[in-house]
Formats: C-alpha cells, sequence, structure tokens
C-alpha cells in the first residue's frame, strides 16, 4: 500500500488542469483551516472552498465500491473510518465558513471542474 500514490493523481492533475483553463487559481494540499489537520487536494482560499479528490475504492464510492474478500473485516473497518472522516472533515470545515467539495475519481473531469468553477465564483467575496 505504501506504493499508492495519495498526492497528485491522474485525476487530481486533470481536475487542477481544467480548473486553471478555467481561469481558476489555487493552492494545492493544504489545510484550508487552522487546528484542523485535514488537507485538501485543491484550495480556494478567498472563496473558502476545499475540494476533495476521493479514491472510489478507498473512500467508499456508492457507484464502485467493492468490499475485498480477503482481509475483509480490516478493509470494511478501514473504509468506513474513512467515510466517517470524511463527514467530520466536510462539519468541522463548514463550522469554519468552509465549503467541502468532494469530487469522485470516476467522475467526468470536465464536469467535475464546472462544478468547481460555479462553486467557487457563487462564494468569492465581493
Amino acid at each position: 500500500m505504501s506504493k499508492q500514490k495519495s498526492r497528485n493523481t491522474r485525476i487530481e492533475m486533470e481536475l487542477r488542469k481544467a480548473l486553471f483553463a478555467r481561469g481558476l487559481r489555487y493552492r494545492v494540499h493544504r489545510r484550508p483551516v487552522k487546528g484542523v489537520r485535514r488537507e485538501a487536494d485543491v484550495v480556494f482560499g478567498p472563496a473558502k472552498v476545499a475540494v476533495f479528490v476521493d479514491g472510489c475504492f478507498w473512500h467508499g464510492c456508492p457507484e464502485h465500491a467493492t468490499w475485498p474478500k480477503n482481509n475483509a473485516d480490516f478493509w470494511r473497518t478501514k473504509i468506513e473510518t474513512n467515510r466517517r472522516r470524511d463527514l467530520d472533515t466536510d462539519a468541522r470545515l463548514a463550522d469554519a465558513g468552509w465549503l467541502a467539495v468532494r469530487v469522485w475519481e470516476h467522475e467526468a473531469v470536465e464536469a467535475a471542474a464546472a462544478r468547481v468553477h460555479e462553486i467557487v465564483l457563487d462564494r468569492r467575496p465581493g
């Protein structure tokens, strides 16, 4: 598992490229809120939008999640813990005035970029 890429994955890079092409500027792999040890994949500071690109396996995608047969209890616990942490992260960010946006790895990049673009524009100050 140590060889599993957790940063700069293909979908993450494609999403960032699409967002940049739409004129959005952002920070990558940042903690949006001090004191909350959760790192977003793409952060739009002034708009207070944090984008998380979630892998279908690791975050239990409702469409594509699979439950391994080998070491099943371990994997079910691991994935369900990830889901709970995602919900907790979203709540903590919301309490601090941020919006967490979740993009699944199976989503079409252009559709995800359009959704994020619209959200960021709606939340920009001024």
